[in-house]
């Protein structure tokens, strides 16, 4: 058995891992640096697990105490579910079976969602006590922040949940049942940018002023970079190559699933060095470059950009997060100074016919690309001081 000494003693790793400490009772060590207390054992041919704790707030003692406990409170004519299923083990336990295994980007998204959103109004709840009112509530409240996006998306998580509670047995009914109908519909809408020079002038100018210096980085990154919104947020500084001066996006974090070689130009770099300088100054060690203002372990939301455009006086109908791309599209194509080709490299669109040589050779037309990345961010800073 593994002494309190040696749980305290282990480090992170690149990847998430788990140390048996006696009878079913396991330490988790995620990469962040957290540890997790889990109940593990294997039943019928069926792996089971229960999440009992956080370490050090429950201690190597409390955590034994409270894993003989669980294990007694387990109700084997529900199929090894416990009985009275805390919803903070189901959502955990559902993240563990259906989500952890998927791509690193999405299943840290997942979990952001989870703690900042998902769990904190029913943390000490039992599962099967949470009303459908509760959840439309809950919905409503995210959604009179003027996040409607990310409302759906922490509802879909919450249907998720509770429809993996019921193929437990756990659950006898899903308490999101009809949420939907009661809720603001999302509205999907092209993803509207500015591209007269007056209109890009004014966008960079406003930008250039904004008054979160954070976000206002991740959107002056967003324009010199044009990458797409999760690219951005997702954005670690293990991939920045100071050095360099280049950005490599890793396959898992791309939409095509395909390594993404940025060109830093000047302007990107400087926003990169005041980022560092200000996270630095509030000893933020995030392994985020943009991470969000709750939690350093987590990115920045989606809709922080798009909200702070929205405060421009920019409407969904003129720039959105996403419209810095066809923006730097529309400029670069009009130039007449750029190869096509170059362009859409530089966007990851990749020509179905170039298809498996992409995926290898994702540094092509990379000197022109330089050239072009420092020309559209001189371009609009020069806007900028036209304006």
């Amino acid at each position: 058995m593994m002494t309190d000494k040696e749980v305290r003693a282990l480090q992170p790793a690149d990847k998430r891992y788990m140390r048996l400490i006696v009878d079913g009772l396991y330490i988790e060590v995620v990469p962040a640096g957290h540890k997790y207390w889990w109940l593990s054992f294997k039943k019928n041919n069926k792996r089971r697990k229960f999440l009992l704790g956080k370490y050090p707030d429950l201690s190597l003692k409390e955590a034994r105490i409270a894993c003989a406990e669980k294990r007694r409170s387990v109700d084997i004519s529900l199929g090894d579910v416990p009985y009275n299923l805390k919803f903070s083990e189901l959502v955990w336990d559902w993240y563990k079976v259906k989500i952890a295994s998927k791509a690193p980007s999405y299943s840290r998204t997942v979990e952001g969602r989870i703690q900042q959103y998902v769990l904190p109004p029913f943390i000490n709840r039992s599962a099967a006590d949470i009303k459908p009112g509760e959840i439309t509530s809950v919905i409503k409240s995210i959604q009179e922040k003027g996040y409607i996006d990310t409302s759906h998306r922490i509802l879909s998580i919450y249907k998720q949940v509770f429809r993996y509670g019921i193929g437990l047995h756990a659950l006898v009914y899903d308490p999101t049942s009809g949420t939907g109908d009661v809720i603001i519909s999302v509205r999907h809408k092209h993803m509207a940018s500015v591209t007269d020079p007056r209109d890009v002038a004014d966008l960079m100018t406003k930008i250039y002023y904004y008054r979160q210096p954070k976000v206002r980085n991740a959107m002056l990154f967003s324009a010199y970079t044009f990458c797409r919104p999760g690219e951005i947020r997702g954005a670690l500084w293990s991939e920045i190559d100071f050095d360099r001066a280049e950005w490599r996006i890793p396959a898992e974090r791309m939409k095509m699933r395909r390594i993404h070689l940025v060109p830093l130009s000047r302007q990107a770099m400087e926003v990169l060095k005041n980022q560092k300088s200000i996270l630095e100054a509030a000893d933020n060690r995030s392994q985020f470059v943009f991470p969000s203002e709750r939690s350093p372990h987590i990115s920045m939301s989606a809709d922080t950009v798009r909200v702070a455009i929205r405060s421009l006086g920019f409407g969904p109908e003129q720039m959105t997060a996403h419209g810095f791309r066809s923006m730097a599209s529309t400029i670069l194509n009009e130039s007449g100074l750029w190869p096509g080709d170059a362009i859409e490299r530089q966007l990851a669109h990749v020509p179905g016919n170039d298809d498996i040589r992409a995926a290898y050779n994702y540094a092509q037309y990379l000197p022109e690309r330089i050239k072009m990345m420092q020309w559209y961010a001189d371009y609009l800073d020069g806007l900028m001081l036209n304006c």
